[in-house]
């Protein structure tokens, strides 16, 4: 008996609405992605593959933006999900890991209000179980003294350490696909070694 893939995108297009006219930032897409598989994008830059991350998750304002053809995530399709119930796919069943920490953390909220967040919006735990989650997730992608950075600012951590909180972030619920778009662009080169060894 053959296993289902856990996400199935056939035929992407996605479109950008602009005063210039129609941008085709995707066009045509397909891939399967199973339980346990690592899957790697690689292409020049430019070339879609943010794009193609991102619209997996319908990130982008879509007064402007189009889809097309279907994306099936655990035999559902994404496409035909409304906003609400996409908002509990995100984090939660799928979670992205973007190149840019510094723009995707809000630069006033502390680190730990965010990851905490991201935990209880998903999950039925307490504060307490809440903050001892995001402690847990900042010591094991590697940042020292992580109940002192609980309480930081984005602006307060180099761009190697907001990368690791972004980590910290996506993985904070457990998610069944974790969609990682250049994670490591931020980190030094030993960290990168050792991050996806």
């Amino acid at each position: 008996m053959s296993r289902a893939p856990l996400l199935e995108v056939k035929n992407l297009v996605t479109t950008f609405a602009t005063d210039d006219g129609t941008v085709h930032a995707v066009d045509g897409v397909s891939l399967q992605i199973y339980p346990e598989e690592t899957v790697g994008i690689v292409g020049e830059s430019g070339c879609g593959k943010s794009v193609t991350a991102e619209s997996i998750l319908r990130l982008f304002d879509e007064t402007t933006t189009r889809y097309d053809g279907e994306i099936r995530f655990a035999g559902q399709d994404l496409l035909q999900l409304s906003e609400e119930k996409m908002r509990a796919v995100r984090g939660n069943d799928i979670s992205i890991i973007f190149q840019d920490p510094m723009s995707s953390l809000n630069p006033v909220y502390t680190i730990g209000d965010q990851i905490m967040e991201a935990i209880t919006l998903h999950q039925q735990v307490s504060s307490r179980q809440a903050r001892d989650r995001a402690v847990e997730l900042l010591r094991l992608t590697g940042i020292s003294d992580p109940e002192k950075r609980l309480r930081t600012y984005p602006h307060e951590l180099s761009g190697g350490m907001r990368q690791r909180v972004m980590i910290a972030l996506a993985l904070s619920c457990e998610p069944q696909l974790l969609i990682a778009d250049e994670p490591t662009t931020a980190l030094d080169v030993t960290i990168q070694a050792r991050s996806w060894s």
